[in-house]
């Protein structure tokens, strides 16, 4: 009993680092932008009005519709969107049109998370960093130059992995939590009268004397529910109830106290507008706030660059981008893993940002539209989700989801009117991202549809052979195929140039699924096509780590003799021609010829032993 409470400790102060280190942080700008955007007239009411909209924006997007319905939506204990992408598409699996808008929408959702992955550092640590200016102006010139600085630290740190400063994240993100609870307390001891701003009235109150003025703000009463999307993400890293737990009792309270306390100290000096956070201190303590306030922004920037690398594998397990190169950062934790070219695109990205906005607030301006499509798709999702999937009564269904929805599409509406302000720059990386996803997808399809033109029938071809068989040669080979039942070309050019045939011959198809996790017992099939050759089809969730040669070990049992010292892999290395014929547009097959080119290779991404492979390479026409 006290090692599972011991347990439930560890992994509620390891949510508070990791899942609401971005959330957490977004009491540095949020109050800011709200009162510093010059639409809200500075009276006691207005600053009741808005401390009630921020507190019940928290309670209804994150503890109502996170915490309490989407959590429930787990695909096999995994969340964040991909999972529930993944979900929706399997309720709706006997309505093939509805599930191809779905996983187009979801996919699109998947791409904005990267857009949100490059404003949410930037503006994290460009805000905090900014506290500088607050100790001296003198230090103005350095804010970026330093913000710059700490990212490239950042950065250049992934590849070691985040196992040796990760058990650090809880502990220095509770203490950030403690710190700006002070804060707040303090100023809430001046004038206690500011919780009353808890009563939902002040907020109908401010909303029905300011429609136009509200609607304006709720693109700027956002930025307080940054990073809600994290606690559903890393649901399958700490589970529901340590999240629920560490909203409930350390997140939400420390929030709300600081953001009253903002409030607290606008009505007594209305000045403090310009940075009310860092105008909550005391000049003594300016410069370790300022230090705290760095560390918990890397550290929300650090959940994201993870996040950042764990979507994009999923994403690849579900056949919308090429292999990329997947290091593992830990031996323990499979899922800590470090992407080089995820890792320095997103920094070149962050960078471009940083120089283009130059303050947070103009980041400010630029932050909104990808994470309030990214709640709005996750709300239809779930309606999806819950009618098709759980089987719940229509009604019952809109009543649960309609809400969120039209909440979200507020926030969403509101925030559209920032893009010419900036908003069009994480929409154009999403945009970017989703015309490579679709393009990879359509044109593997293409390509498929190539190969199966062109293809022999295996067991109608190894009948052939067999009427005068080669010389067999001791060993086993795995020829790797992208469809089942048909030869590979690797098999037809070793036998047109080596004329042998290996004693032991597997014939593999990997397929990955649209499931979190395929376990080991479900992981092979395998068929006797005689002559010793089987047919094999190697199964993975969108989770899983591929290893084949793990996975092939299973084939013992089958009565194949598989020795890993006399195991050779064959593989077909496809270069794509593009013919401007039909299918897609010829820039687009430009486009995925080159990412064929690029991908990494298969052997590296199926763990294969680099000195078991042999890459016979052949041209295909699409």
């Amino acid at each position: 009993m006290s090692a599972s409470k011991s347990s439930l400790a560890a992994l509620t102060l390891g949510a508070v680092g990791v899942v609401y280190g971005d959330i957490g942080t977004s009491v540095l700008y949020a109050v800011k932008e709200v009162f510093g955007s010059g639409h809200v007239e500075f009276t006691p009411d207005n600053v009741y009005g808005i401390l009630s909209i921020f507190f019940w924006t928290l309670t209804v997007i994150v503890s109502l519709k996170y915490v309490s319905l989407v959590l429930r939506a787990d695909n096999n204990g995994e969340g964040g969107l991909v999972a529930m992408l993944a979900l929706a598409s399997q309720s709706v699996k006997d309505k093939p049109a509805l599930r191809r808008v779905l996983l187009l929408v979801g996919i699109f959702g998947t791409c904005l998370f990267y857009g949100d992955g490059v404003i949410t550092p930037a503006i994290s640590v460009l805000s905090a960093v900014e506290g500088l200016e607050v100790v001296s102006p003198a230090f103005k010139g350095a804010v970026i130059p330093l913000t710059l600085v700490i990212l490239f630290g950042l950065f250049a740190v992934q590849k070691r992995g985040t196992a040796g400063i990760g058990k650090f994240f809880g502990p220095i993100t509770l203490v950030w939590f403690a710190a700006i609870s002070l804060l707040g307390l303090v100023h809430i001891a001046d004038n206690p009268a500011i919780l009353w701003a808890i009563s939902p009235h002040h907020a109908v109150g401010f909303m029905w004397h300011n429609p136009g003025t509200t609607f304006i703000i709720l693109g700027a009463v956002v930025l307080c529910v940054t990073g809600g999307e994290a606690l559903y993400a890393d649901m399958g890293h700490f589970g529901k109830k340590p999240i629920r737990l560490a909203w409930f009792s350390v997140v939400m309270p420390a929030l709300t106290i600081n953001y009253f306390g903002q409030g607290a100290l606008l009505l007594s000096k209305p000045e403090a507008v310009k940075n009310p956070f860092f105008m909550m201190a005391p000049d003594w303590a300016l410069l370790p706030l300022v230090g705290l306030a760095t560390m918990a922004t890397v550290i929300a920037s650090q959940a994201l660059i993870s996040g950042a690398f764990s979507v994009t594998k999923q994403v690849i397990q579900l056949g919308y981008l090429p292999r990329l190169q997947v290091r593992h950062t830990s031996v323990k934790d499979t899922g800590q893993i470090y992407m080089p070219f995820v890792n320095w695109g997103l920094f070149v990205a962050i960078v471009l940002a940083v120089l283009m906005f130059r303050s947070s607030s103009n980041l400010a301006a630029a932050y909104g539209i990808a994470v309030t499509l990214d709640m709005l798709i996750t709300t239809v999702l779930t309606f999806f989700v819950i009618r098709y999937g759980w089987k719940y009564p229509l009604w019952l269904c809109i009543a649960a989801t309609g809400f969120f929805f039209v909440v979200d599409l507020a926030f969403f509406s509101s925030n559209l009117m920032k893009l010419h302000h900036g908003g069009w720059f994480p929409l154009a990386i999403g945009g970017a991202v989703f015309i490579l996803m679709t393009t990879w997808k359509q044109g593997r399809a293409q390509l498929n549809a190539a190969l199966r033109k062109d293809a022999l029938d295996l067991p109608s071809f190894l009948e052939a052979v067999f009427i005068s068989p080669p010389v067999r040669v001791e060993g086993t080979a795995v020829f790797l195929t992208a469809e089942t039942g048909n030869v590979p070309n690797a098999l037809l050019h070793n036998l047109k140039h080596n004329k042998v045939l290996h004693e032991n011959n597997l014939f593999v198809t990997v397929r990955n699924h649209e499931v979190p996790w395929i376990g080991l017992d479900k992981r092979i099939e395998i068929d006797s096509l005689g002559h010793d050759c089987w047919q094999v089809i190697v199964h993975y969730g969108f989770k899983n780590d591929p290893d084949l040669p793990a996975a092939l070990q299973q084939v013992r049992t089958q009565g194949c003799a598989l020795n890993p010292m006399t195991t050779s892999y064959f593989l077909s290395r496809d270069i794509v021609i593009p013919t401007m014929s039909h299918g897609m547009l010829p820039w687009r097959e430009k486009l995925f010829a080159q990412m064929h080119h690029n991908a990494s290779a298969a052997a590296e991404f199926l763990n294969l032993p680099n000195n078991a492979v042999v890459e016979l390479g052949s041209k295909i026409e699409i």
